[in-house]
């Protein structure tokens, strides 16, 4: 648990370094361009969609009821908005996984980690795969909890979505350039859980207005500080397991 707070504690140092501000920006830039451009392309089919997912938690006729128009839209408008913000956050830690990882990672491994040799264990294909996997169960882990939404349950589905995201999504970048294949599967075998607490803790920012632009980049500084330094602790228990005779 301490690794899991001292990254989360390097993180937020990070973030306060001017050479982080640029990476901060583009990747949410690029994120709302896209989905306010496909928003717009798409507004009448979106509104049809929106009209069907209320019927699905059963407001919809309720909706259609309403004399006020202005009450209607309004609630239309929320959850519009409810939508967009994970759309972008989601867009932004798949662009930040695949295309910012590696700046992240030399920036912090050269000043933090010089001792770590780079094994290059995992890949470009394998951070893409992993992206579109964990993207994949995301979007099933939202549809298949649908229904506890109208039960007053779904308020624990972000928490536990945006979890699993953060940790499916990083683990596997943090580690992919120092890491050989196995050291990659032991860590993330050997660390589940805690794994999974540095998610939920990471994803409790992407729910905190305005910090959530901040969330997926320091969501990856974390990861790869809890990585790199389980790694560093794997490499000298190896050492220390089987020690170079001379």
């Amino acid at each position: 648990m301490s690794l899991i707070f001292k990254a989360i504690v390097s993180a937020l140092r990070d973030l306060l370094r001017f050479q982080i501000a640029w990476i901060m920006v583009w990747p949410i830039l690029v994120a709302a361009f896209f989905w306010l451009t496909v928003g717009y392309i798409f507004q009448e089919s979106f509104s049809e969609l929106t009209y069907q997912a209320f019927d699905a938690i059963g407001i919809g006729e309720w909706l259609k009821n309403i004399e006020s128009d202005w009450i209607a839209v309004t609630i239309q408008g929320l959850f519009h908005i409810l939508l967009f913000v994970p759309l972008v956050i989601i867009t932004t830690l798949i662009i930040t996984t695949i295309f910012v990882m590696p700046a992240l990672i030399k920036l912090i491994a050269d000043r933090d980690y010089p001792e770590l040799k780079r094994a290059n264990g995992g890949s470009l294909s394998g951070s893409i795969i992993n992206a579109v996997l964990a993207s994949g169960i995301f979007i099933l882990i939202w549809i298949v909890t649908l229904p506890l939404w109208t039960v007053g349950a779904g308020v624990v589905v972000p928490f536990i979505a945006a979890a699993f995201m953060n940790q499916q999504l990083f683990r596997y970048d943090a580690l992919s350039e120092h890491a050989t294949k196995r050291e990659i599967k032991i860590i993330c075998a050997s660390n589940r859980y805690s794994l999974w607490g540095l998610g939920l803790l990471t994803g409790f920012i992407q729910f905190v207005p305005l910090l959530n632009l901040l969330a997926p980049i320091f969501t990856a500084l974390a990861f790869i500080h809890f990585g790199l330094e389980h790694l560093k602790l794997l490499r000298a228990a190896d050492k220390q397991s089987h020690p170079v005779l001379l």
